[in-house]
C-alpha cells in the first residue's frame, strides 16, 4: 500500500513515536496534518533520544521530506527552537516543507489560553496553555495569520494590523497586557525570513506525489479520545486526531488513506481533567507510572492511569477504521500481580452499547471487568511471539477476540529493536 495513517487509539501518549520512526524509516514523505507543539513524542534513534513536538519524526531520516500539512497550527519560535535543537544533536540536515494554508500561533495565542484555564479554575480544561485552542478558535473565525502570510512583508502588516486589536481587547479584559504591534511584527518577519525557504503548497506537492505512487505516512498526534467532535468533550484538543480528518487536513482525497494503525497502550493512560472508566488508584497505579515512565513529554505532568478499556477502543474502532493494531508498553505490566481488562460499561446497573457524548452521561459510567493473571519474565528481550511467556500471550489473544481486530506489532521496550513485528506488509 502506498499510505499508512498512524492513529492514538486512546488519550493520546501511547507510544507512537516509536513506531512512527519504525515506518518513517519506510516512506517518502511523513505528513502532521493537525495540531500544533502540544503533541510531545519521544524517539530512541540510532541510541539518541529525542523530544519531538511539531516536527514529524521522519525528520530523523536523511532521504524523508516532511511535511506540517494544511490542519496544523505552528508556534514559529517553537519550530525553530526545535530544528535548532536537533542540529544541536548531530542531526545536520534536515528535508521540512510547511503549508502556506498552516495557521501561525502567535503570542497573544499563548496569553490567552494561559488567562481562560486561569479564570475557569476549577473547570479548567488541563490544556498545555501553549495556545492551541485559541489559535484554532481564530482560524475559524477567519481572524489568524496563515504561513502563506509570511511571504508577503505588507500582507502580513496589514493582517496584523487587523487582527491584533480585537485580540488585545480580550486580553485586558482578562487583567493581561496588551501586545505592541511593531514588536510582533518585527518578530514574525525575522522568523518568517528564517522559515520562507520551507513554506510551500504542500497540498499541490503531496496530490503530486500521491498519484505519483509514493509512500506516504500520516503520523498521528494527540490520541482519538481527545478528538474536538468525538472525544471525552470538553476535555478534548481542538482538532481531530482520527484518521478519517487527514484528507480535510491535507487536500487529499478520501480514497488516499489506505491503511490505518492504531496504536495503544497495554494499559491506559490520560492526562488532565475528565471522566476515566478504568482508572486506577495508589500504589499500584503509582507502580505503573513508575516503570512506564507516565510523565508528560511537554509538561511533565503525571499521566492518570488505568486498565485496558475494551469499550473505549471498540468504539475508536468504529469511528476511524483501525485495521491493524500495534500493543505498547506491554513489558510495564509485568510489575503487577493481576491485569484487569474493562470489558462492559453500564450506567445504572444496566450495560449501553454507545460511548456517551455527554459528560454528564459519561460520569455515571461504571466498568465491567475481566481478570487476568500477569507475568513476572522480562519480557524486553523477546523477538519472537511464541516467546513470549504463556499469560502474556494470553493477555494478548484475549484482547484480540474482544476488540475483533488483529495485533500486529508488539512493543516490549523503548528501544526501536524491541518490536515484535507479527504482520510485515501494513506498510
Amino acid at each position: 500500500m502506498s499510505t499508512l495513517a498512524i492513529e492514538g487509539m486512546q488519550w493520546g501518549d501511547e507510544g507512537k513515536g516509536k513506531i512512527t520512526d519504525y515506518y518513517a524509516a519506510k516512506a517518502d514523505i511523513v505528513v502532521r496534518s493537525q495540531g500544533g507543539n502540544n503533541a510531545g513524542h519521544s524517539i530512541q534513534h540510532n541510541g539518541v533520544r529525542y523530544a519531538l513536538r511539531l516536527l514529524p519524526s521522519g525528520i530523523l531520516q536523511k532521504n524523508v521530506v516532511n511535511i506540517l500539512a494544511d490542519g496544523t497550527v505552528i508556534n514559529p519560535a517553537s519550530l525553530l527552537e526545535e530544528i535548532d535543537n536537533i542540529h544541536k544533536k548531530g542531526v545536520e540536515e534536515i528535508h521540512l516543507l510547511i503549508s502556506t494554508r498552516a495557521t501561525v500561533l502567535m503570542p497573544y495565542h499563548i496569553a490567552l489560553d494561559k488567562a481562560r484555564e486561569e479564570a475557569l479554575g476549577d473547570a479548567k480544561i488541563g490544556t498545555t496553555k501553549n495556545g492551541i485552542g485559541p489559535a484554532y478558535e481564530d482560524r475559524s473565525a477567519r481572524l489568524s495569520l496563515r504561513f502563506g502570510d509570511l511571504l508577503d512583508k505588507e500582507y502580513l502588516r496589514k493582517r496584523l494590523h487587523a487582527i491584533l486589536p480585537l485580540k488585545n481587547k480580550e486580553i485586558v479584559a482578562y487583567g493581561g497586557e496588551a501586545f505592541e504591534e511593531e514588536t510582533l511584527y518585527k518578530e514574525l518577519c525575522e522568523e518568517a525570513d528564517k522559515l520562507a525557504p520551507m513554506i510551500t503548497d504542500t497540498t499541490s506537492y503531496l496530490q503530486k506525489a500521491y498519484k505519483e505512487g509514493k509512500k506516504i505516512l500520516f503520523e498521528g498526534a494527540q490520541g482519538a479520545m481527545l478528538c474536538l467532535t468525538y472525544g471525552t468533550f470538553p476535555y478534548v484538543t481542538s482538532s481531530s486526531p482520527l484518521a478519517t480528518a487527514i484528507p480535510s487536513n491535507t487536500g487529499l482525497p478520501l480514497s488516499a488513506v489506505n491503511e490505518v494503525l492504531g496504536i495503544m497502550k497495554a494499559y491506559t493512560t490520560r492526562v488532565g481533567e475528565g471522566p476515566f472508566p478504568s482508572e486506577i488508584f495508589g500504589e499500584e497505579a503509582q507502580t505503573i507510572r513508575d516503570k512506564g515512565h507516565e510523565y508528560g513529554t511537554v509538561t511533565h505532568r503525571p499521566r492518570r492511569i488505568g486498565w485496558l478499556d475494551i469499550p473505549q477502543l471498540k468504539y475508536v474502532i468504529s469511528i476511524s477504521g483501525v485495521k491493524h493494531i500495534a500493543i505498547m508498553l506491554l513489558d510495564v505490566l509485568s510489575v503487577v500481580d493481576e491485569i484487569k481488562i474493562l470489558t462492559k460499561y453500564t450506567i445504572d446497573g444496566k450495560e449501553i452499547d454507545y460511548m456517551p457524548a455527554s459528560l454528564w452521561e459519561l460520569e455515571k459510567v461504571k466498568g465491567e471487568f475481566l481478570t487476568l493473571p500477569s507475568w513476572k519474565e522480562d519480557i524486553s528481550s523477546v523477538r519472537k511471539y511464541e516467546d513470549l511467556p504463556a499469560n502474556c500471550r494470553n493477555y494478548i489473544s484475549t484482547i484480540e477476540k474482544l476488540l475483533g481486530v488483529s495485533i500486529d506489532l508488539i512493543s516490549v521496550s523503548p528501544e526501536a529493536e524491541a518490536t515484535i513485528i507479527r504482520n510485515h506488509n501494513i506498510f
